[in-house]
């Protein structure tokens, strides 16, 4: 069956943000020109899906608005004939996917944002992608797992080589083998282990590939840390019933959800938009010889 349907979670409040998430979506923060939540977006229609469903909550309107046309500013941007910044808001509207919307009530864990979209996906393979996570490769990410489904018919999720002291951030795989060079079968799952107890440095990140049995399996699990339904508990359940393999991703991952991230992201994304490549690059320079 083809893979067709997305699902972006966007109900966080952003803590880690603050102040600048108190009242703007942390997903409608700007790389450059461009919120985080469009990036995703463009990647899933360039990995060939057809349908998203965004998980929302409250006061994340900004990311419909977004999406959505925008008539004054349209003929305004007419009517002082600046068309290239008409066409570029146009293409926001007109991405070629479709776009559904559904609430999250309560910041119950990424297991639950999950488990709303059942009826969404319909018995459907589909694929979840975090905001957090911006993915830089020849080939998308999210197209790469799609790729290793329609070899294997199974559940893949992806996973990076990261700096062993920083594996209690992640959930994180026990590999037990590969069967093709990037493509691992996994023994367990394990979510945020102690830097000691780490089964390996690969860690999960923000691009799942999932067959709908999780949702069974979601709607009788367990609640974890927080008391949220956590996803990685749900896979390495699903784990134990039918295969789930791992991707080793080899692109470059942005990590937007911290502070320190989010600039270092701007910056590199900054270095190579062409309306600010050359004198970013310039000050960047200056600004070394001060340091």
């Amino acid at each position: 069956m083809k893979v067709r349907k997305a699902i972006i979670p966007a109900a966080g409040l952003g803590t880690r943000s603050l102040p600048a998430t108190k009242a703007l979506p942390k997903e409608m923060l700007p790389i450059v020109d461009k919120p985080t939540i469009q990036f995703i977006v463009e990647e899933a229609k360039a990995s060939g899906i057809e349908d998203i469903l965004i998980v929302t909550g409250k006061n994340k309107r900004a990311i419909e608005n977004h999406f959505d046309s925008n008539p004054e500013l349209e003929q305004d941007l007419e009517k002082t004939g600046k068309s290239g910044l008409l066409k570029l808001t146009q293409e926001i509207t007109d991405l070629g996917v479709n776009l559904y919307y559904t609430r999250q009530p309560y910041p119950a864990g990424l297991g639950d944002a999950v488990y709303r979209a059942r009826s969404f996906v319909a018995g459907e393979p589909f694929v979840i992608m975090l905001g957090d996570d911006l993915m830089k490769d020849k080939l998308p990410l999210t197209k790469q797992l799609i790729n290793d489904y329609d070899k294997t018919h199974a559940s893949t999720i992806a996973v990076m080589k990261v700096p062993h002291k920083e594996v209690s951030k992640y959930g994180v795989i026990a590999p037990d083998g590969n069967i093709a060079p990037d493509l691992y079968n996994v023994k367990n799952f394990v979510e945020k282990p102690a830097v000691d107890k780490a089964p390996s440095d690969l860690a999960i990140i923000g691009r799942y590939l999932l067959t709908p049995e999780i949702f069974d399996i979601l709607e009788h699990q367990k609640l974890g840390r927080g008391g949220e339904i956590q996803l990685t508990a749900a896979i390495d359940t699903m784990n134990k019933i039918q295969r789930v393999f791992a991707h080793v991703f080899k692109g470059e991952r942005f990590d937007v959800g911290n502070k320190e991230g989010y600039l270092e992201t701007s910056i590199q994304y900054g270095l190579i938009h062409p309306e600010t490549r050359d004198a970013l690059r310039k000050y960047i320079k200056e600004l070394g010889k001060k340091l």
